[in-house]
């Protein structure tokens, strides 16, 4: 037996609903981005210092913050990640060049001790931080731009309009998520933003295709039913898509590490928000772009029909 089979609801009413609940979650993410002058990008945006070490046993966070501390090099980040042992440093970008940042490391390890070892340590300089930002910034352009060439070959123009509207959601309010949490933004996160638009643009199309497959079988059938009808045959199987993915998302965030946490959050946000346009925005958003129902079926489906199936 399979979940949501064989439904009858009217998603197409609440319309009104879901544009409300998607403009208050990007206008508290708009707000939040203002009022923290941004997004908290990480080292790999900002600039810094990365140190990844481990113990040869379990060292308190607190303790090895108080000795970092001491040594005034700014904002100061410590976290755990994998086992007990294994701790992530990161450290704001030193005033100067290379050789203040490396000055700064050595600053670091003679803190420590030789009792630690140094499994990674990594400087992003501001210059390559800045190239990174274009480069994720493009790399979602490029990937938007991608899918709705996609989208208006396969389908019509209107059907690209929607598709880009709801991806432009899922992803805006992704990062809106991320600011009200005020959690790094990486290039994990661009990673997660990228692989959003992949997975929601996957449940759009499949939901569209059902869309063009019955404007083809019903002619006369008024297009809020329709609608309404092609959201429910195909259901159960977003739904299902949608829960098999979350399990292996929560146990990446719940088991995977701190390293893995940020990114299975985004993801986990963005099956369920690229779930939710599919339904309640990019199919509604189809009434008012003066959708055709096109020529006569030539592909050899079933003949048109007036009414809704029984």
């Amino acid at each position: 037996m399979q979940l949501l089979q064989d439904t009858n609801i009217d998603f197409i009413s609440q319309r009104k609903i879901g544009y409300f609940l998607s403009a208050i979650i990007i206008l508290i993410g708009i707000v939040s981005l203002f009022w923290r002058q941004g997004p908290n990008f990480g080292i790999d945006f900002r600039g810094g210092i990365l140190m990844e070490v481990r113990s040869e046993k379990n060292v308190g966070i607190s303790e090895i913050r108080a000795e970092l501390e001491k040594l005034k090099l700014g904002e100061v980040n410590i976290q755990r990640f994998g086992k007990d042992t294994d701790i992530l440093i990161r450290i704001q970008r030193q005033d100067g060049a290379e050789k203040e940042q490396i000055a700064a490391i050595e600053l670091v390890k003679e803190t420590l001790g030789s009792a630690i070892d140094y499994r990674r340590t990594e400087f992003v300089g501001p210059t390559v931080g800045e190239e990174l930002k274009e480069a994720g910034l493009l790399a979602v352009g490029l990937a938007l731009l991608s899918i709705l060439i996609y989208i208006w070959m396969r389908f019509e123009w209107q059907f690209g309009v929607g598709a880009l509207i709801a991806l432009t959601h899922d992803i805006v309010t992704t990062i809106g998520l991320f600011a009200i949490l005020h959690y790094e933004f990486n290039l994990a996160t661009v990673a997660a933003i990228l692989t959003i638009a992949g997975y929601s643009i996957n449940d759009t199309v499949v939901v569209y295709d059902r869309v063009r497959e019955n404007l083809r079988k019903y002619k006369k059938l008024d297009l809020v039913s329709l609608f309404n009808m092609s959201i429910n045959e195909t259901l159960s199987r977003t739904t299902m898509t949608s829960l098999t993915t979350l399990l292996a998302l929560f146990s990446i965030f719940f088991f995977g590490g701190a390293v893995l946490a940020d990114f299975a959050l985004a993801m986990i946000w963005g099956v369920c928000i690229g779930t939710y346009s599919s339904v309640f925005i990019a199919v509604p958003l189809l009434l008012y772009v003066n959708l055709k129902r096109g020529e006569e079926d030539e592909s050899g489906l079933q003949a048109p029909q007036d009414e809704m199936p029984k």
